[in-house]
């Protein structure tokens, strides 16, 4: 909004800049007003009015805090609108979330394919850091392991994990529904208050519906039954939908159902008013953006679709923090957009289900899915041909598959027992276990850095990937090693910012030439 010539009369004659470094700085700080001046058709700015003449147009101040939904951050104890995702196997790493909490950010460690233990690890070195919050684990849905995610649930509530990051879900479980309900109250105002938190991840309408509903009666009522919620819980949780934020995930690393932000963001926030509508909830449900956002631009772009909230993921993998191998991270920070394959995944192989991985450098993509037709193809090991077995054991395994096999009891008696009982006297369920051996073991190689294993690197990667590297190309972040996760995060709010006082220029008629289009990071 412009200021009046009189109101300017009584002001100091500020500087205006017109040469381009002096442009530049006066934009680069959100901090301060911009007052647009023009002077010999050259356009000059600066961040006091003039007394003299009246400014062609003017921008506000605009922190990245101001960026998304205050309710937002409001609930969850942050600064910013901004988390990272749980990247499984511990990627998103206690170093990561931790970082992040402390400036402002929320994170989620990726509790995914971890054992109880290391998850438990893991709860205490995290709550030790941020004993106010700030942090997120995740909550995988297992299908084919349903004891793994009743134990993340049990391993959650007994040590008061308040914020859960529920992922994958085809469908809801007793399990997610007893950590929501388990955590329902009523305060002394007679007022619903939630203590545990859930920011559902989805891909789909048909599963973003069951997060914006209320939980099903039919899994309350056998929660009680089972003296595992009470019955004013189950009472309470048909009057709250079972997550407080529904993130959208578009083209993503991992798991991905490759759909289209501009697409799926509209079509989710549609779907979040009719049923916020249909049950009058008395807090707003809110809805984030995930998949494909690495970038000021991208960033910008989800806030200006009505996003609350952004959510990274990828460009977190090759950050220091990340809990995964130098070679791995050097890897993803040369990556481009077009590296990126689908490749059958580990935890839901016998559905077919696929995920988003690196191509460059790994032959794992191919060996995936080359598993997974033999799969197809035949009813068991023994019914492998001999020299196609031979081939496997060699080029893939690197061991006989009996080795195989016998490794492969020795891991799920200690970790799911129930799994070796399904696969007595089936040979096709004994053969999804012992292909998943390879599928399971190739992300740790690539966490673990293992130099023997190199070309059999599972290492998730979405094509945002390459469009953070093509950003940063030429400045200190283009080196895996100078990623720090807060700068990162820092830069992609600071940038939509600067993106968004450009954009308000425009708006008014002010276009500034291109060298000013974009933000580059530079260290802070």
């Amino acid at each position: 909004m412009l200021t009046s010539h009189n109101s300017l009369t009584s002001s100091p004659k500020p500087s205006i800049s017109f040469d381009s470094e002096g442009i530049r700085e006066k934009l680069a700080n959100l901090e301060q007003p911009c007052y647009v001046y023009v002077k010999n058709n050259q356009i000059g700015l600066s961040h006091e009015p003039n007394a003299d003449i009246l400014p062609r147009s003017m921008i506000n101040a605009l922190s990245p805090q101001q960026l998304g939904d205050r309710a937002f951050c409001d609930f969850h104890g942050l600064d910013y609108a901004y988390g990272a995702g749980a990247m499984a196997g511990g990627i998103a790493s206690e170093d990561l979330v931790i970082s992040l909490g402390k400036a402002g950010f929320l994170a989620s460690f990726g509790a995914a394919g971890l054992v109880p233990q290391r998850v438990e690890k893991a709860i205490h070195t995290i709550q030790e850091a941020l004993p106010n919050g700030r942090y997120a684990f995740n909550l995988i849905h297992s299908p084919s392991e349903e004891a793994l995610e009743r134990g993340s649930v049990e391993l959650y509530l007994k040590y008061g994990v308040r914020t859960v990051e529920a992922s994958a879900y085809l469908d809801l479980t007793p399990h997610i529904v007893r950590y929501r309900a388990s955590g329902l109250h009523l305060n002394s105002q007679g007022d619903i208050e939630t203590q545990n938190k859930i920011i559902a991840k989805i891909s789909r309408t048909e599963v973003a519906q069951k997060f914006l509903k209320p939980a099903p009666p039919k899994l309350l009522k056998a929660l009680v039954e089972q003296g595992q919620i009470t019955t004013l819980q189950a009472t309470l949780a048909e009057k709250v939908p079972l997550a407080d934020d529904i993130t959208v995930e578009a083209d993503s690393g991992g798991h991905t159902d490759n759909r289209s932000l501009v697409c799926l963001l509209p079509s989710i926030i549609a779907l979040r008013n009719e049923i916020q509508q249909q049950y009058q909830y008395e807090r707003s449900i809110r809805v984030g953006a995930a998949g494909g956002i690495s970038t000021p631009e991208s960033a910008l772009a989800a806030f200006m679709m009505g996003a609350s909230y952004i959510i990274t993921g990828s460009v977190n993998h090759a950050c220091i923090e990340a809990g995964t191998s130098e070679h791995t991270k050097q890897l993803l920070a040369q990556a481009a957009m077009a590296d990126v394959v689908m490749a059958p995944c580990a935890d839901m192989f016998e559905m077919g289900v696929k995920v988003q991985l690196l191509k460059r450098g790994s032959l794992f993509p191919m060996r995936a899915q080359k598993l997974y037709d033999l799969y197809q193809t035949y009813e068991g090991i023994d019914a492998i041909p001999t020299e196609v077995r031979q081939t496997i054991e060699k080029q893939i395994f690197q061991k006989p598959l009996e080795a195989v096999w016998q490794e492969t009891l020795a891991y799920f008696q200690e970790r799911d027992p129930e799994q070796i009982e399904r696969a007595n006297n089936n040979p096709k369920r004994k053969m999804a276990l012992i292909f998943r051996w390879y599928l399971g073991l190739s992300s740790r190689w690539a966490t673990s850095g293992q130099p023997q294993r190199t070309m059999d690197y599972q290492i998730w990667c979405g094509p945002a990937m390459g469009s953070f590297n093509d950003w940063v190309r030429g400045t200190y972040l283009e080196f895996s090693e100078n990623r720090q996760v807060v700068d990162v995060a820092t830069h992609i709010m600071r940038g939509a910012a600067y993106l968004y006082r450009l954009q308000s220029l425009k708006l008014q008629g002010v276009n500034l030439p291109s060298p000013y289009h974009f933000y580059r990071p530079t260290p802070l």
